[in-house]
């Protein structure tokens, strides 16, 4: 007999359901006894000892299904060393209800900060695997996360309808694409739509370049003028700004975010109209696309095969096309970032598409 706890934890995104239905699957028809505890809402479950049995049937049918049947929560890293608000340990707490299930391994699904927690609790004696889920695509040690590519395709999606609009009214559009503090996601959504301009946190813009690159465009007879613009887009002016003193100029801004800024400085310095669209948690949201579908299936089976041999403290990752096992504690605590200098970020310049550097 052997026990497996799941648990799915950060934002939801497509394709955790096909992720945790690998798993499952590998392990049913691998092994005749095995038991499943869903914890419900990410590591709070955990904590809290909200869990629930999954039998076989309960991966029925949840391969194209979006979100997660378990439910998800934020628990920050940074707070997982103090007590809830009754004193609980919270560390504590999620290692005895690990040792009360008695469970051969930890199933853990998620982000950056989930895999810190992760790590976390490998360092404290328990069994853990984990799969790399994000639509940031920010995770270290894999080439690919789980939920990227179906955000690209809505996103691209976004731009593509944009795309009539903007030209039927000769107006410029801005698109706001999630990503905080990476652009993978701008980056190739705005590759794929078309856009003129693609603004990253990782390359800090000159509103000057980016409202040359729109005269340039209305000078070639071009009506129109498309931004792909990272919510975490950041001016060259603010990036010389110390953390403390970046995040005091954010709370003090009378935008909502950073695109309706250069919205109004592209309307002061050209007086053309400008609208923004904000796609926001579509991106995350709905069916995996069949990309999707197939990747975090095979991660799933891997983790699977890896609870089966017995070896556990990994993530399973997506290196040079391969399925791979990356040591967890290389993973935690590093993120991964689009290089300006990357061959993606060369071609993109080359078919002419600015990034206000």
């Amino acid at each position: 007999m052997i026990r497996i706890g799941l648990l799915t934890s950060g934002g939801d995104c497509q394709a955790l359901n096909a992720a945790m239905r690998g798993v499952a699957k590998t392990l049913f028809n691998g092994k005749e006894d095995v038991e499943l505890y869903g914890f419900l809402d990410g590591y709070k479950g955990l904590i809290y000892g909200n869990y629930k049995m999954l039998s076989f049937s309960d991966f029925s049918g949840i391969l194209t299904k979006g979100g997660t049947i378990l439910g998800s929560s934020r628990c920050p890293f940074k707070n997982m060393r103090e007590p809830d608000e009754n004193g609980l340990d919270k560390v504590e707490a999620m290692k005895h209800n690990y040792y009360k299930l008695n469970l051969n391994c930890l199933v853990i699904l998620g982000g950056n900060g989930t895999h810190k927690t992760a790590n976390l609790l490998r360092e404290e004696g328990l069994n853990v695997v984990t799969l790399p889920k994000t639509i940031d695509n920010d995770l270290w040690g894999t080439d690919m996360t789980f939920g990227f590519q179906s955000a690209v395709d809505i996103a691209t999606q976004c731009i593509d309808q944009i795309h009539t609009t903007a030209a039927s009214h000769g107006r410029v559009f801005i698109v706001e694409v999630m990503g905080h503090k990476v652009g993978f996601l701008t980056l190739n959504a705005g590759m794929a739509g078309g856009a003129d301009i693609i603004l990253i946190p990782e390359i800090p813009y000159d509103i000057d370049k980016v409202v040359d690159a729109i005269k340039k465009r209305n000078e070639r007879g071009s009506r129109f003028t498309i931004l792909a613009v990272a919510e975490g887009a950041i001016s060259k002016e603010a990036a010389k700004l110390s953390k403390k003193e970046y995040k005091k100029y954010v709370a003090e801004s009378k935008y909502p975010s950073v695109s309706y800024e250069i919205a109004d400085e592209i309307f002061k310095r050209t007086g053309m109209e400008v609208r923004v669209t904000v796609p926001g948690h579509t991106q995350r949201g709905g069916s995996p696309d069949a990309y999707d579908r197939v990747f975090a299936s095979r991660l799933g089976a891997e983790a699977g095969r890896l609870i089966l041999e017995g070896k556990y403290g990994y993530m399973v990752g997506y290196v040079n096309r391969e399925i791979v096992r990356v040591p967890l504690e290389e993973v935690a605590g590093k993120l991964k970032m689009v290089d300006p200098d990357a061959s993606i970020v060369k071609e993109a310049k080359m078919l002419g598409i600015s990034f206000g550097d």
